[in-house]
C-alpha cells in the first residue's frame, strides 16, 4: 500500500511542501504506532504491579516496543478495518508470551487518545520554539528601529508619524500575548487516562478486583510513566473541548502572523515601498511579467493563517457534536485538522523568522512619504499654537482645512506638498503667527511621543519573558 504514495497519485501538500520534518514526524503514522506501543507497555507495567501480568510478559513487550512493522499492520487493517487493532494484532504476533495480555481491559481510545494528547503536546512545544525565535528576532529590530521615524496611517490613509520599531512592536506583541496563552494551556493538556469503554473503569474494576490496586491507582501509575496527567471525567474519549481549545490557540498565532504579512503586503507596494520581505537573486516575481518582486512569503502565510483559522468551527462541531457517551463522527476529520493545524502554524513561523530576519527597509521611500505627508499632521500643534496665541479655534480650523484641501490637490497632479507656504501666507493665520514661527512648528510636526521608550520597553519585556524559561 506505501508504494502507491508516490507523486504519481494525490499528497497533501503537508505532506512535503508545508510545514517541518520535525513536525510532519511527531504526526507520522509510526511515530503515533511507536506512541500506543508504548502506552500499552505502561499499561501492562502497571497491570504487572497488580499480579495480572509476569515479568516475562511484560519483557517481551518491552523488547519489542519499537518494532512497528507497517507492511504487515496494513495487510491487516484491509480485512479488519480498524487501524488499532491492526497494531494490536501486529505486536502480539511479535511477542507470543507477552501478546496474550495486550490492551487488556482497554478500549481503543484508552490509547489512542492518551496518544494524541502526547502528540498536542509535542506539536505546541515545537510551536513554542518557533515563536520565541520570531519573537527574539523582532524584538532585535525593534531595537534597530525603535527611533526611525515613519509616517503613520489610519484607514490606510496618512495619519501621524510614528517609528518603525514602534510599528513592529504591535506584531510583537500580539505574538507574545500568544505565546503566554500558550504556556496557560500547555499545562491543561491532558489525556483521557484509562476509564474503558464509557469512562466508569468497569472493565479495570472487573480485572482488579481482589488485587489491592483501584482503577483509579493504575491509571495513575501508567499516567506516570508517560508524563501526562488525566482528566478527572471522560466518556470513551477525553473531552473534545480540547482539541477546540488547541486549534483556537493556533487560529489565534494565525491571526497575529496574518496581520503583520498582510501589513507588510500593503507596504511592500510600490506606492508606499517601505518595507519588502526579501527576495533571491534568482527569485522569479511573475512568469508573464520580468520586472514583479511580488511578497509570496507573505502571501503563502496569509493563505495558510487563513486555513487555520476555518479549522476550529470543525473542532467546535466535534465537541459540540460528540453525542451522549461518545460518536465516530469526529474520528476522520482529526486525522486532518489537529496535524495540518499545526503543520500550517509551523510553516507560518517558520517562513516570519526568514521574513523578519531579511526585512528589507526602504528608507528613501520612508523619508519621502514623510516629506509627502508629515505636513498635514504637524497642521495639530499649529491649531493649538493659534489657538494659545489667541485665534478662535473653529476660524482657524477651517483655514488650515481649505488650505490642505488645496494641497492634496497638487500632490494628486504629482508636485511637491506646498502645505506649508500656503499656511504662511495665509494672512489669517498671519494675525496671531509670523511666517517663520508657522513654518517652524511644521517643520517641528507632532513629534513621534513615546514610541521609541515604548518600543525598547517591550523588546527587554519579549527578552525577559524568554530568558526565565
Amino acid at each position: 500500500m506505501a508504494d502507491t504514495f508516490t507523486q504519481e497519485t494525490y499528497l497533501s501538500p503537508f505532506t512535503w511542501r508545508y510545514g517541518s520534518e520535525d513536525m510532519r514526524r511527531i504526526w507520522s503514522e509510526m511515530h503515533k504506532r511507536r506512541l500506543w506501543r508504548r502506552i500499552w507497555v505502561a499499561l501492562a507495567t502497571a497491570q504487572m504491579e497488580a499480579g495480572l501480568v509476569t515479568p516475562e510478559q511484560l519483557a517481551e513487550l518491552r523488547a519489542h516496543q519499537d518494532d512497528v512493522d507497517w507492511q504487515r499492520a496494513q495487510e491487516l487493517e484491509a480485512e479488519l478495518h480498524h487501524d488499532l487493532m491492526a497494531e494490536l494484532k501486529v505486536y502480539a504476533e511479535q511477542c507470543p508470551l507477552g501478546g496474550a495480555i495486550l490492551h487488556l481491559g482497554a478500549t481503543s481510545m484508552d490509547i489512542e487518545d492518551n496518544a494524541d494528547a502526547l502528540r498536542l503536546r509535542e506539536s505546541l512545544k515545537l510551536i513554542r520554539e518557533r515563536l520565541k525565535a520570531v519573537l527574539l528576532l523582532l524584538a532585535e529590530r525593534i531595537e534597530a528601529e525603535a527611533d526611525t521615524v515613519v509616517m503613520a496611517y489610519t484607514h490606510i490613509q496618512p495619519a501621524e508619524p510614528t517609528t518603525l520599531g514602534y510599528r513592529l512592536s504591535q506584531y510583537a506583541q500580539d505574538l507574545l500575548e500568544d505565546l503566554r496563552a500558550l504556556d496557560q494551556l500547555l499545562p491543561q493538556v491532558r489525556g483521557k487516562g484509562f476509564k474503558g469503554a464509557v469512562g466508569t473503569s468497569a472493565s479495570y474494576a472487573y480485572l482488579l478486583q481482589g488485587r489491592g490496586m483501584t482503577p483509579q491507582e493504575m491509571e495513575e501509575r501508567v499516567m506516570s510513566q508517560l508524563g501526562l496527567s488525566a482528566f478527572p471525567v471522560s466518556t470513551q474519549t477525553y473531552p473534545r473541548k480540547l482539541d477546540y481549545q488547541v486549534l483556537c490557540l493556533l487560529a489565534g498565532i494565525a491571526q497575529s502572523v496574518y496581520k503583520f504579512s498582510f501589513d507588510l503586503r500593503l507596504l511592500q507596494s510600490p506606492p508606499f515601498g517601505e518595507l519588502a520581505e526579501p527576495f533571491g537573486r534568482q527569485q522569479v516575481g511573475s512568469s508573464a511579467m520580468p520586472f514583479k518582486r511580488n511578497p509570496v512569503t507573505s502571501e503563502s502565510i496569509c493563505s495558510l493563517a487563513r486555513y487555520v483559522a476555518g479549522l476550529s468551527r470543525a473542532a467546535w462541531d466535534n465537541a459540540a457534536h460528540s453525542i451522549l457517551e461518545r460518536t465516530l463522527d469526529d474520528s476522520a476529520n482529526r486525522r486532518s485538522i489537529l496535524p495540518e493545524a499545526f503543520l500550517a502554524c509551523d510553516d507560518m513561523l517558520l517562513r516570519l523568522q526568514r521574513v523578519v530576519k531579511g526585512l528589507r527597509i526602504g528608507r528613501e521611500a520612508l523619508a519621502r512619504n514623510l516629506a509627502t505627508y508629515g505636513p498635514f499632521a504637524a497642521t495639530e500643534p499649529l491649531l493649538m499654537a493659534l489657538v494659545k496665541a489667541g485665534a478662535n479655534r473653529q476660524e482657524m480650523h477651517e483655514r488650515i482645512r481649505q488650505c490642505s484641501m488645496i494641497a492634496w490637490q497638487s500632490l494628486q497632479r504629482g508636485e511637491v506638498n506646498p502645505l506649508s507656504e500656503l499656511l504662511a501666507s495665509d494672512q489669517a493665520i498671519l494675525g496671531y503667527l509670523s511666517p517663520d514661527e508657522v513654518r517652524a512648528i511644521l517643520a517641528q510636526g507632532t513629534g513621534v511621543g513615546d514610541a521609541p521608550e515604548r518600543s525598547r520597553a517591550l523588546a527587554r519585556l519579549i527578552r525577559q519573558a524568554i530568558a526565565a524559561d
